[in-house]
């Protein structure tokens, strides 16, 4: 790499941080998430960029791939892009995460904070979890419980035939 380009590098710093406002993009979207006052696991493990405009609390946030997994007994799947509006302890108009009951995927659109408790709300209807089963970001297709799943998975139906047949 020449010298010139590492100055004019190293010049241009300054001016990319301030175009950057608060220093933003210096964030994971994690840490943008705890500025907010909410736990990093509201969104899983492998988002590749997001995009937040702090005056107005409109974010963007992208997924390499669709992520699904369960958690106590709710499936939940993010699109590749999730979109909506963040402040302090309250994210609405919510695109791109949802939750299946019965049958039906539902959109998950609201997520507020009142103490202790998380509420994700469907609309005309809300669950609350504890805040502390949220400190960690799931991963996609285990969710929490992948270490379990990995020990589970070294047996599958077609290895335990013979054991079966005996």
């Amino acid at each position: 790499m020449s010298v010139l380009l590492i100055i004019g590098l190293l010049c241009a710093y300054p001016a990319i941080t301030a175009a950057a406002g608060d220093g933003d993009s210096f964030l994971t979207v994690y840490e943008v998430l705890e500025s907010y006052d909410f736990p990093v696991g509201l969104l899983p493990k492998g988002v590749t960029s997001y995009e937040l405009d702090r005056s107005t609390g409109k974010f963007a946030v992208y997924l390499e791939n669709t992520c699904s997994f369960t958690i106590q007994g709710y499936n939940l799947k993010y699109s590749t892009k999730v979109t909506g509006t963040i402040s302090k302890k309250k994210i609405k108009s919510i695109s791109g995460i949802q939750v299946k009951i019965l049958f039906f995927w539902i959109n998950i659109v609201e997520v507020t904070m009142d103490g202790d408790e998380l509420y994700l709300s469907v609309g005309i209807a809300s669950a609350s979890f504890p805040v502390d089963n949220f400190e960690e970001s799931p991963q996609c297709g285990c969710g929490f419980d992948c270490v379990n799943r990995e020990k589970r998975g070294k047996y599958s139906f077609k290895s335990l035939l013979p054991l079966l047949e005996a």
